[in-house]
């Protein structure tokens, strides 16, 4: 299969409307697990009454759950219907106030100002007090993982979690330390580097978490910590190709912020390789151009180049690597669940 041959057109990237196995899955797999999940994130939440607001609170409720999905199928898939132990849904609610952490520090270090269509916590705060807010949520996360431990196996847990998290910082860190001047070799080589650290490394986390909650074996941890960073994988690089597509009323953030900030993601990275370094992109990539008032024609060069449908056949690529590592395990609701999962990732612009 060609680049080609798997985009889209750039014109209906993003605008799709396929069934979301996501939402199907809570629903009809996990019920009774989404609603323990949420009356344990509500005491999980309850020290923090008197310091979130309404939006900020909001953050929990506006997403789709993602993470803490892939850490219940996780542990189905190996645990089987029938009641969860407690501390799986604990480290599902921990988990996802692991990743509202790491969004609120990213949009202090973006300054961005909206967050899913609504104000981000740095807007309305600013980035000092958003920063605590942040650090809040990290600390309550981690200190979910701590009372997930009931075996000398689970304190295993609690040292992923910090490993994760450091990578985390790294990989934000190297997001912002990239020389656009480097060979095209270099960059995409950095590029999958900075999401293996900034995003895959949490799909991961959350794929290991659940197997070994309800005491999977080794080699099935392993395993399905593969699955869940291609997915991780698959996931970033569809995000920054919807920046290129998505306007604001689809993405809650204005289109082509990536671009206006000089965010090198991988279909910037190949279309740069393309055009040439005498390109006005790659010029103001560069920081040669002054920021124009509109970056939408800049925008719509990147989209025509091949580049971008390179782009969306690596994401694709990573979603099936990922199926391929749920191969080892038996057949089952859970794993037919996680299977469209991955490949939802890269449809669901469709």
């Amino acid at each position: 299969m060609t680049a080609t041959d798997a985009v889209p057109s750039v014109t209906t990237l993003g605008s799709g409307t396929r069934a979301d196995p996501v939402t199907d899955a809570w629903r009809t797999l996990l019920s009774g697990d989404l609603d323990r999940y949420h009356s344990l994130l509500d005491k999980a939440l309850a020290p923090q009454r008197d310091y979130l607001t309404d939006a900020e609170r909001a953050l929990y409720d506006g997403g789709k759950r993602l993470r803490p999905l892939l850490l219940a199928l996780s542990a189905r898939l190996v645990h089987g219907p029938g009641g969860l132990p407690d501390k799986v849904v604990r480290g599902a609610v921990s988990l996802e106030m692991l990743h509202v952490a790491t969004l609120i520090h990213d949009d202090v270090v973006d300054e961005s100002a909206v967050r899913r269509g609504l104000p981000s916590v740095n807007a309305a705060r600013g980035p000092g007090e958003a920063v605590i807010v942040g650090d809040m949520q990290f600390v309550q996360a981690v200190r979910g993982f701590v009372d997930c431990i009931d075996t000398g196996r689970d304190l295993g847990l609690v040292r992923s979690v910090l490993d994760v998290a450091y990578r985390i910082c790294c990989g934000e860190l190297d997001e912002l330390r990239v020389d656009p001047s480097w060979g095209t070799g270099v960059l995409v080589e950095r590029y999958w580097r900075t999401i293996d650290r900034k995003t895959a490394v949490l799909f991961g986390l959350a794929c290991e978490c659940g197997v070994a909650l309800v005491d999977g074996r080794t080699r099935d941890v392993r395993r399905i910590g593969h699955y869940g960073r291609r997915v991780g994988r698959a996931f970033q690089v569809m995000d920054d190709l919807f920046d290129l597509t998505q306007d604001e009323s689809a993405s809650g953030k204005p289109r082509g912020v990536d671009l206006a900030r000089r965010r090198l993601s991988l279909p910037i990275v190949y279309a740069m390789a393309e055009l040439g370094e005498d390109h006005r992109v790659s010029r103001f990539l560069r920081g040669e151009l002054p920021a124009p008032e509109d970056v939408t024609p800049l925008v719509d060069e990147v989209r025509a180049t091949a580049g971008f449908a390179r782009a969306y056949a690596e994401a694709r690529r990573q979603a099936l690597d990922a199926v391929e590592y749920l191969r080892p395990f038996p057949r089952n609701p859970y794993r037919d669940a996680l299977e469209r999962i991955a490949l939802h990732v890269v449809d669901r612009g469709r």
